[in-house]
């Protein structure tokens, strides 16, 4: 067998000599990035769909200035927030970080909790129909029209499979699933078993996953949601309510995927007067909390995946035997 049947062609490049910490929200995967980082010569490249956008800075908990200087960080601040990225779009500039990185005799480390991006870097994109305007601009209408509950339980109806693990808030993917449905008589979640043969490339023979060492930082529930309220009560408290305010005041409206954003949706929603303030902050909760439980079913769907306490006294050191560094 060839080494172009048996190695994705992601291998070319440096995406192959990178390493990944993921986890779910607040579980303080950014800081604890950093040693690692340091102690092994890294570069952090972000594996988040939200710290794309400039001027979305505190909801998303971007790594400060002294961050920054102390590891270089990618795929950061590289979009306006009315513009859109696809997650072709991510791989394709990750692939190119992952590969000047390595130039420069550095080591790739991605860090981030978007888990279809994780399982983009490990499995590749599933080969799923192009998108139908037409027919994606109808379903848009119809939730627009009948309310997102209504869309997600069409879904439902046809894949519940991916219904289970999609929001209904989360319309553009369910809009997605439904458009994939509609294009080919199969639920978007047939097209995606590549948990174990995965799809870089066109080729329909299987793949093995990309060999990268990949950590998932685990809490307790009850920690990880106490680590989310005090993040978002110090996210409020350094103005995040202004820096929605500053968003929404733009020149240009923010594109669909910037509003979907975690805290920036409710934060509109009160700023067009649609919650009090005390709604708000506990809608908030209430959907981080969501967030993360989806987050941690994902990352225990990935076999490839070490879990490692992130309270551990020696994290760093796991981490780093982890990755066989």
């Amino acid at each position: 067998m060839s080494s172009q049947e048996t190695s994705p062609p992601t291998a070319a490049g440096g995406l192959l000599q990178s390493l990944i910490l993921a986890g779910p929200t607040a579980c303080g995967k950014s800081a604890l990035a950093l040693e690692p980082a340091e102690r092994i010569g890294g570069e952090i490249i972000a594996m988040d769909s939200m710290t794309l956008y400039r001027g979305m800075d505190i909801g998303t908990a971007k790594p400060s200035a002294a961050d920054s200087a102390r590891v270089p960080h990618h795929l950061i601040d590289v979009l306006e927030p009315w513009e859109s990225a696809t997650v072709a779009w991510w791989l394709e500039r990750a692939e190119k970080a992952c590969s000047e990185i390595v130039v420069r005799g550095k080591r790739p480390i991605f860090v981030g909790g978007t888990p279809f991006y994780l399982k983009t870097l490990l499995y590749g994109l599933f080969p799923g129909p192009p998108g139908d305007p037409g027919l994606r601009k109808e379903l848009e209408a119809e939730a627009e029209r009948d309310g997102n509950d209504r869309l997600h339980a069409r879904l439902a109806a046809v894949d519940a499979k991916t219904a289970a693990r999609l929001h209904p808030n989360d319309v553009r993917r369910v809009v997605r699933a439904l458009e994939v449905f509609q294009l080919t008589g199969q639920p978007i979640s047939a097209w995606q078993q590549t948990w174990d043969t995965p799809a870089f490339g066109n080729s329909d023979k299987p793949r093995p996953p990309a060999r990268i060492p990949t950590v998932v930082l685990e809490l307790p529930r009850e920690e990880l949601y106490r680590r989310i309220e005090r993040r978002i009560e110090a996210m409020l408290a350094a103005g995040w309510l202004d820096e929605v305010r500053r968003l929404r005041d733009l020149p240009r409206p923010l594109s669909r995927e910037a509003r979907q954003a975690l805290g920036y949706r409710e934060l509109l929603e009160f700023l067009d007067g649609q919650k009090t303030w005390e709604e708000t902050v506990e809608r908030i909760r209430i959907h981080t909390r969501q967030f993360a439980k989806r987050q941690l079913t994902w990352f225990r769907h990935l076999p490839v995946c070490t879990p490692i306490p992130a309270d551990a006294t020696d994290v760093c050191d796991r981490v780093l035997a982890a990755w066989g560094c």
